[in-house]
């Protein structure tokens, strides 16, 4: 679905610059397609909010190259926002004030930076909610990002997050549980996604609340999982966005902290993800950090450029598949009017006509537990 340039946003030309398939706006007008406007609820950190809204962009504008897609960033006022990152927002953001009254097709709900033990103590926690109530009731379907699933499983379905024994970290294999359901239709039946939280809903828990498991794994748990009306709201616990080094550099973040004395471990390597000989480069550089720390020496700096040739990326095309299933069913589905939800004749409470299978899987699945191959 190709990307239009409908405002000034640096996200944009960055793609351009990557061989994306930007249209201007101008040129965009003149094409008689129905276009999809789709909302990018963009909740990360200062330090990641561009970062995240490229991944995004990127992913949804490489998933088809049919339609327009017209995007709408906007955030929460209440987040705690540096001088720069407030100076992106104003300029380049809309407020909810103006989705609302614009309407979209379909919304996507990035993560956001956890302070708090309870996620109904952040800041965002109430303007969250009702954000996603307002998309419940106006938009086709709503795209929740690993914490965004959670704060939904929490106040919505009355489903707390648990805390994990130690950060899961790395890149997963993953397996269909229903092969049937449309979001997964023609997708390979074992594929890589990306992880990197502390946290997670179990599969029982999403099951207990009416909800269907469609993707998960071994090690890491429920990656894709849908609302009890089989559309409406799609839950992501991984991060298929994620750049072929966007776990590179998180590891390097985890290490700089390691450096300023902010922790005291050493981080361990993402699994799955760095070859053996770029571990055992990264092994060597971190021996220099321990003892720069331990002599109060400067910080070596990490040899990035003999890492990134070797890093693969083994989830970006899965990722593209599942994405451009949910803008098809999105865009077979919803109105002309994108202040109205859906089409004339589609049921609400089952959008796309499988609620009827979801409710038999999941009747298996309480029945007998699901066992996946361990890798």
């Amino acid at each position: 679905m190709p990307l239009v340039a409908n405002s000034n946003l640096p996200a944009f030309a960055h793609l351009r610059q990557e061989g994306e398939t930007v249209i201007p706006n101008d040129i965009a007008l003149h094409q008689d397609i129905r276009e999809l406007h789709i909302g990018l609820l963009n909740m990360m950190p200062d330090k990641a909010l561009e970062a995240t809204e490229r991944q995004f962009l990127r992913l949804v504008g490489e998933s088809n190259q049919i339609a327009q897609f017209y995007v709408h960033p906007f955030t929460i006022e209440e987040l705690t926002r540096g001088p720069d990152a407030r100076a992106h927002i104003a300029r380049y953001y809309e407020t909810f004030e103006d989705i609302k009254a614009a309407g979209l097709d379909a919304l996507i709900i990035t993560g956001a930076n956890v302070t708090q033990p309870d996620l109904a103590l952040e800041p965002f926690w109430q303007p969250l909610i009702a954000i996603i109530d307002w998309a419940y009731d106006n938009v086709t379907s709503t795209l929740c990002s690993c914490l965004a699933t959670h704060a939904v499983l929490q106040f919505r379905h009355g489903k707390k997050r648990r805390r994990l024994k130690s950060k899961r970290w790395g890149v997963y294999s993953h397996y269909i549980t229903d092969g049937r359901h449309p979001l997964i239709a023609g997708v390979n039946t074992r594929f890589d996604v990306p992880h990197s939280r502390f946290n997670e809903i179990g599969r029982e828990q999403f099951e207990s609340a009416g909800l269907l498991a469609l993707v998960e794994s071994a090690e890491a748990g429920v990656h894709i999982a849908v609302s009890e009306d089989g559309f409406r709201i799609v839950f992501f616990q991984g991060h298929p966005e994620y750049d072929t080094v966007s776990l590179l550099k998180e590891y390097k973040r985890e290490v700089l902290r390691f450096a300023s004395a902010d922790v005291d471990e050493y981080p361990p390597f993402p699994v799955n993800y760095l070859t053996p000989m770029t571990q055992a480069i990264l092994e060597e550089y971190g021996e220099e950090v321990k003892l720069a720390r331990a002599r109060a020496a400067p910080i070596p700096q990490m040899p990035e450029h003999l890492i990134v040739p070797y890093v693969d990326n083994t989830w970006h095309d899965t990722a593209e598949a599942v994405i451009n299933n949910w803008i098809g069913k999105v865009y077979q589905t919803t109105n002309i009017n994108r202040r109205k939800p859906f089409m004339e004749g589609v049921d609400p409470s089952d959008p796309l006509g499988v609620r009827a299978s979801i409710a038999a899987v999941s009747s298996k699945f309480h029945q007998e537990a699901r066992v996946l191959p361990r890798e």
